[in-house]
């Protein structure tokens, strides 16, 4: 029980930390790009109301509603990694520091951004996508094969049959294609640019601070163990 509880103030400290420093800057680096992308698709909404098709529903008011839902979404979507990447660490029974856990925080940020975004790229609101059955389909199709591929390849002791089976993993998903989309960007293409790397760049900075900061707390929860 002691271990269970060291695991969850592990996750629960990292997953908030990383969020915040994540909400923070995002708000100064993604969430500009949103506010301009929107005001893209209005104007070519109100041009041409058949060219986009959005989904209709809630939104937060702009302002300190939508601030803090996106503070608070963020900060328990990092809890809810960190118990995703530190429940995998405590069941393959590995050790971490800081060092290790930002090596993992790496490993996730492939499986769950990287890969996934060389076929869906992070897009901003007024882009054209696919249907969303088959672009969820293929991202987690994509995050388990490139997951299996990861360990299949650079794991330890692996026998050069299963690092081909792992290189064969990792190609797979983008060998199959991702869903293609149809229609037409109401965003110019260099507004999608610069949303896609500043959205890879802070995710990649998340997975990295959470996998730092969780491995730190484990590291000097054993070591004040009896």
């Amino acid at each position: 029980m002691p271990r269970f509880r060291q695991l969850m103030f592990a996750v629960l400290s990292s997953g908030t930390l990383a969020g915040l420093a994540l909400f923070a800057i995002q708000h100064f680096t993604v969430i500009p790009l949103i506010e301009s992308a929107e005001t893209y698709e209005s104007a070519a909404q109100q041009s041409n109301p058949g060219m986009i098709h959005s989904e209709e529903g809630w939104q937060p008011a702009k302002g300190w509603q939508r601030t803090s839902l996106t503070a608070l979404t963020t900060i328990l979507s990092g809890i809810g990694f960190a118990s995703l990447l530190f429940g995998t660490v405590s069941v393959t029974g590995h050790r971490i520091d800081a060092l290790r856990g930002a090596l993992w925080g790496l490993a996730a940020f492939v499986c769950f951004s990287l890969a996934p975004a060389l076929g869906l790229p992070p897009q901003p609101p007024g882009t054209a996508v696919a249907g969303i059955v088959q672009r969820q389909v293929w991202w987690i199709g994509t995050v388990i094969a490139t997951a299996v591929g990861l360990w299949w390849l650079v794991g330890p002791k692996r026998a050069w049959p299963l690092r081909i089976a792992g290189a064969i993993c990792l190609a797979l998903p983008h060998l199959i294609g991702a869903p293609v989309a149809a229609g037409r960007n109401a965003v110019p293409a260099a507004l999608i640019h610069r949303f896609a790397i500043a959205s890879l760049a802070t995710t990649g900075m998340f997975w990295l601070l959470l996998g730092a900061i969780g491995g730190f707390i484990s590291s000097r929860n054993e070591a004040e163990s009896p």
